[in-house]
């Protein structure tokens, strides 16, 4: 067959460029999604050739506008694009989709040199980090942009699916994107009615559209996604509407173009089979061979479509020059963040504790750290799902960011822990912002999927989990914790700190922003705790180890037991230590704020906190025990909660499930088979 056309067809050549550069992927890995690509391929197109501003010698741009593929398994239509657009995208990686080490596996991975903003996949995720990002946007704006100067003036595309607007975190994030107004964030929705089980009435027949709409969105509807001149119409009104963000519902047909699949959920998620890529191809007039087609034209049309972004970018960084001289002290600012480094005494103002302070809260302790890094680093920015008073999370001074003061810097998520985390892991992407979010520990489950994804992804967001435990008393086990702790610890790369005063409070805030290629989860109390007694000297540097020796025994004995704890317990087995000392007992008090850091040490360290010749340990954590005989080994014993909490006032709920130095200390000595020994 011939693919010689009229020059006004070049256009259409170069969606069924795409289509079947997409089909071809998926049948030579005999695994992917063909149909969302083929349907797709118009509205994506005609974005990508018109409208969105990118440069591929530059993925980094700061200013490039953001396209987000949130129906990741339409992965293959994103590497088409990426490829044609001229990113570092072979067409050896195009032909090894979803085979080991590629870099084109079955979702997107975020990857910025290859032009991929976000990993997606996981449905809603995309289009809600799409909301973190319009928001990182209008915050940056805010922040930097001065008259003459638009530093930050981008705005966000997102592809998203009938999927998508099914998932409940999609839902949270969008009511948010039209509460705060955020009209630079506009999406195409692929509405082709079709989901893995079959058409979408078997189990959606709501009016997505009158939904946005009451979100406060601007909706538009594309009845044919092949009508590219009712494209060019919708995207134009959604780039000139910049009071709400947009979504436009353009009616697609799922694997178009395949005379057997097309229209129905067979096209979703298996390739076509070679008989109906032949059909396919003959009844869209395309070459049977080679297959990977991409005519010369179709190059240089792509060539052509991103010469706007290229030029735009070098006028902004002409911009950027001038910036530098008339506002030395923000592009300083903005230099230090694009170049992923911390100011200088970033941490100067962090408070100090001595036992004398305490009792006192860790969430409260947080708070006051929280508050001193504000001071000195202002891309720290976040607040909590509600629960800012609680959580300790407002910055003092600061105002609420809302849509008529971009400025602020506290963030009001409502009651949306899902759409939290993603939203953060959105304000993330830009390496900019330092994104924190608050909400109890037990509400950390609505937000795991996104904590999963930031920590895939090596975003630098920061969870303060409060009341993270059975000692958070009289709310119940509904609310008590036991086994979110397990949980994060088993995701990988998530570093989870849980102090066990102020000062390991203040050294844990300080390890959570020097991790700035990853996420950290911080465990914190709702009850009081004591200061300890030696922390102040070893909390900095033991935090950062991840566990540390805060009290051997007071006669210089070798130690015959070792305790080991976690947050609020820590001062329960220093306790236990002092009446076991009264007995004759040696024992030593070991500190573990984070097992993941203390795991990544050298086993010189670890042994020398744990040494391998005391083989009776006590692991005590008001949480599951899980995890912990990694700790203890096979001689030792945990003291845990394998059960659900109670309600009851937290001393009481202590004193019910042992967690008391007597009870400790009781547990202790049948560790080491002893009645009781007398000093």
């Amino acid at each position: 067959m011939s693919l010689d056309r009229r020059a006004d067809d070049l256009d259409q050549l170069a969606i069924d460029t795409i289509r079947f550069l997409s089909v071809d992927m998926v049948e030579k890995a005999n695994s992917g999604h063909p149909g969302a690509p083929m349907g797709q391929a118009p509205m994506t197109y005609w974005l990508w050739s018109r409208h969105l501003r990118y440069d591929p010698s530059a993925p980094r741009w700061p200013n490039r506008d953001r396209f987000i593929l949130s129906c990741g398994h339409a992965s293959a239509l994103l590497y088409s694009m990426l490829h044609l657009a001229g990113y570092p995208l072979s067409m050896a990686e195009l032909k090894r989709f979803r085979q080991l080490g590629s870099m084109t596996p079955g979702h997107p991975e975020r990857e910025p040199e290859l032009g991929i903003e976000t990993t997606t996949g996981p449905l809603g995720q995309g289009i809600s980090n799409a909301v973190g990002v319009a928001m990182a946007e209008r915050m940056l704006a805010a922040r930097f942009n001065r008259d003459d100067f638009p530093v930050f003036d981008f705005k966000v595309w997102v592809n998203a699916s009938d999927g998508d607007l099914m998932e409940g975190v999609a839902s949270e994030a969008c009511s948010l994107a039209g509460h705060l107004e955020l009209g630079k964030l506009n999406v195409l929705y692929d509405s082709n009615h079709i989901t893995i089980d079959g058409p979408t009435p078997l189990a959606y027949s709501e009016d997505a559209c009158q939904r946005f709409a009451a979100y406060g969105w601007h909706v538009q509807h594309v009845e044919d996604g092949n009508d590219t001149e009712a494209l060019e119409a919708a995207i134009t009104a959604a780039e000139a509407e910049t009071g709400r963000p947009s979504l436009i519902a353009v009616r697609t047909v799922i694997g178009y173009g395949s005379p057997e699949k097309a229209g129905t959920a067979d096209a979703h998620g298996s390739p076509l089979g070679p008989d109906e890529v032949v059909a396919t191809k003959k009844n869209l007039g395309w070459p049977l061979e080679p297959t990977f087609l991409i005519p010369e034209e179709v190059r240089e049309r792509f060539e052509e479509a991103a010469g706007p972004g290229a030029s735009e970018r070098q006028s902004w960084e002409e911009m950027m020059e001038r910036y530098r001289e008339a506002h030395p002290e923000l592009a300083a600012d903005l230099d230090q963040r694009l170049a992923g480094e911390l100011p200088e005494d970033w941490d100067g103002d962090l408070p100090a504790y001595a036992p004398g302070d305490g009792p006192l809260a860790t969430r409260k302790a947080s708070g006051a750290a929280l508050n001193a890094l504000a001071e000195r680093l202002p891309r720290l920015i976040g607040g909590s799902a509600d629960l800012a008073p609680s959580n300790n999370t407002l910055i003092d001074g600061e105002e609420a960011f809302e849509a008529g003061n971009p400025g602020g810097r506290n963030l009001h998520f409502g009651v949306r822990e899902h759409a939290m985390g993603a939203i953060m892991n959105g304000m993330s992407l830009s390496g900019l912002l330092i994104p924190y979010g608050g909400t109890f520990m037990i509400f950390s489950d609505y937000m795991k999927p996104p904590i999963r994804l930031a920590a895939l992804m090596e975003l630098p967001a920061i969870y303060v989990f409060t009341h993270d435990s059975i000692f958070l008393g009289e709310d119940g086990p509904t609310h008590q914790p036991v086994a979110q702790l397990a949980s994060l610890r088993a995701v990988p790369d998530l570093v989870v700190l849980r102090p066990a005063d102020a000062n390991e409070t203040v050294a844990a805030w300080r390890v959570a922003i020097e991790r700035q290629h990853a996420p950290t989860a911080l465990s914190l109390t709702r009850q009081k705790v004591p200061v300890l007694e030696g922390s102040a000297e070893k909390a900095a540097d033991g935090v950062r180890r991840g566990a540390y020796v805060l009290a051997d025994p007071a006669d210089g004995a070798e130690p015959e037991l070792l305790l080991l704890a976690t947050g609020s317990e820590v001062w329960v087995i220093k306790e236990a230590q002092e009446k076991l000392a009264e007995e004759g007992i040696a024992a030593r008090v070991v500190s573990m704020p984070s097992w993941e850091l203390f795991a990544a040490q050298d086993q010189d360290y670890r042994d020398e906190v744990l040494p391998p010749s005391v083989t009776k340990r006590l692991g005590v954590e008001a949480g599951a025990s899980l995890g912990w005989h990694r700790w203890v080994g096979p001689e030792g014993a945990v003291h845990a909660v394998d059960r659900f909490g109670t309600s009851a006032p937290w001393q009481d709920v202590a004193e019910a499930y042992g967690f008391t130095p007597e009870k400790i200390a009781e547990k202790a000595r049948k560790l080491l088979g002893v009645e009781r020994k007398k000093a």
